[in-house]
């Protein structure tokens, strides 16, 4: 059976990528190549290093504001409720190694930046990218204060967002793990 998908897969990519070229080409002329300012356009996640980061920033006080306005509705007025919508956003640190695991921003997610990044991508349910980029580092700051990673008086930027220490960051496999050619990859690694 792994003999055939190892046949069908790269039979499948060719010929759909010749349906591509097929069909932007006359008499079907359906779609067109992306134009590089289309891409720049789509091409707004952030990574772990923050380099695409766009300038602004946020203190905790402003973006308890906002959460109160904007995310407490489905969040919980403090963030630490489970009952709503949404579970917690807060605790959880001692619990990765139990059966019943809290996964919560401040014991889970490895990198600040990718809190930065959800919340301006996906937040608020409908309304997904409405929030200002000063108001996503506002938040981001308030749900890091919540959770006991950087002190109320901190003031985020595109600089210092990156830098921070999230207590799992080393809670998953690297991100470019040492491996020589001719070892066996640890499960999950793949060419």
């Amino acid at each position: 059976m792994r003999c055939l998908a190892n046949l069908l897969v790269p039979a499948i990519m060719a010929l759909s990528g010749g349906l591509v070229t097929l069909a932007q080409t006359p008499p079907y002329n359906v779609g067109r190549p992306a134009t590089d300012q289309e891409i720049r356009a789509w091409d707004i996640a952030i990574g772990p290093e923050g380099e695409e980061l766009p300038p602004g920033s946020g203190t905790s006080k402003e973006g308890a504001k906002i959460y109160a306005q904007r995310c407490a509705s489905c969040h919980g007025p403090t963030a630490a409720e489970g009952k709503f919508i949404h579970g917690p956003l807060l605790g959880g640190r001692e619990t990765l190694t139990t059966l019943y695991p809290l996964k919560t921003l401040g014991s889970y997610w490895p990198f600040a930046t990718g809190i930065w990044d959800y919340i301006r991508r996906g937040m608020p349910p409908g309304g997904e990218g409405s929030l200002t980029t000063d108001e996503v580092y506002h938040l981001t700051a308030f749900l890091l204060y919540r959770n006991g990673i950087i002190k109320e008086t901190d003031v985020l930027n595109e600089k210092n967002l990156p830098k921070i220490q999230m207590p799992n960051r080393n809670g998953f496999v690297p991100a470019k793990p040492e491996w020589k050619p001719g070892e066996k990859r640890p499960h999950g690694l793949y060419p």
